[in-house]
């Protein structure tokens, strides 16, 4: 395999070279003709491969760019050349006719020098009348195009208008809600941590809260209290209480008076026994009457 690259290799390298050595001869030769027509030397400079096939790129653009201009200018010449034979030939039949430019008056030359400059503006090729038509039809329509367009891009620009009228008060709108949210944050973050702590005393307080209400329940657990004693109970209780007082205080005073009897140790032991059995009577009747209204109550 070697022995085919270094075979192959000199042709390859040679051919190669001198496709190099022709670029490099047509760019020297490019770049001085085109620094000589401005007067100026070529600058030094490196050729390398890739500055190189840039520059011919270059010139071979350039060359025809060149020799294309130069067959438009060849035509324009040739034109020329032909507009002025015709322009003499007209010349000698408008002086044979008696019209020459000389002697026609200066209002005529200027109205013939406006036509020429009609045709001109027009691009026609003569001063006919039916040219002129042509000409002003086409120019018609080409206004009527334009406007057209015009109007379309008016429209256009309305809507635009109107579009950026609506954005700008609506960016209007957002800076000025902006500048309040801004302005209400400092405010909303003191009432947000006054709100945090507030929240953290609550908290605290229902934790207390919820522990007294444990121990107020565990301590009606304890004492007996059932839910069946109500309010209402409480108040019918306290009514049979002040009925009870009301028939054992006679009794009490009875027995308050029989402190002035005579000192008869007999009689004194009977009333006294007599009493005692009166307020025990008395006291089973207030149990008998308590109990009679818890079990209603039940």
């Amino acid at each position: 395999m070697s022995d085919i690259i270094s075979g192959s290799d000199p042709s390859v390298l040679e051919s190669k070279s001198n496709f190099d050595s022709g670029r490099i001869t047509d760019v020297k030769a490019w770049l001085a003709s085109q620094f000589d027509a401005a007067g100026k030397d070529v600058p030094d400079f490196e050729y390398t491969p890739r500055t190189i096939a840039h520059l011919h790129n270059f010139s071979t653009l350039s060359q025809a760019k060149t020799q294309a201009a130069g067959i438009v200018a060849a035509d324009f010449r040739q034109k020329a050349a032909e507009y002025r034979c015709q322009a003499a030939r007209v010349r000698e039949i408008l002086e044979n006719v008696g019209l020459a430019q000389e002697g026609l008056p200066s209002n005529v030359v200027a109205s013939a020098q406006c036509l020429a400059n009609v045709a001109n503006l027009l691009n026609t090729r003569d001063t006919e009348l039916s040219s002129f038509l042509v000409a002003m039809g086409d120019m018609s329509l080409r206004k009527t195009g334009v406007e057209e367009k015009r109007a379309k891009v008016q429209k256009e620009s309305k809507i635009l208008l109107d579009y950026t009228r609506k954005a700008i008060a609506r960016l209007t709108y957002l800076k000025r809600t902006l500048a309040q949210l801004e302005d209400d944050v400092a405010p909303c973050e003191a009432q947000m941590e006054s709100w945090k702590t507030n929240l953290a005393i609550m908290v605290s307080k229902e934790r207390q809260y919820l522990q007294q209400y444990s121990n107020y329940k565990a301590l009606l657990n304890r004492v007996g209290y059932t839910p069946e004693i109500s309010h209402g109970v409480l108040v019918e209780m306290a009514e049979h209480r002040k009925e009870l007082e009301k028939k054992t205080k006679p009794i009490l005073d009875t027995l308050r008076s029989y402190q002035d009897l005579p000192p008869d140790k007999a009689l004194a032991a009977l009333a006294i026994e007599d009493k005692k059995m009166q307020y025990a009577a008395a006291e089973k009747y207030l149990e008998d009457v308590l109990q009679s209204a818890l079990a209603t109550s039940e």
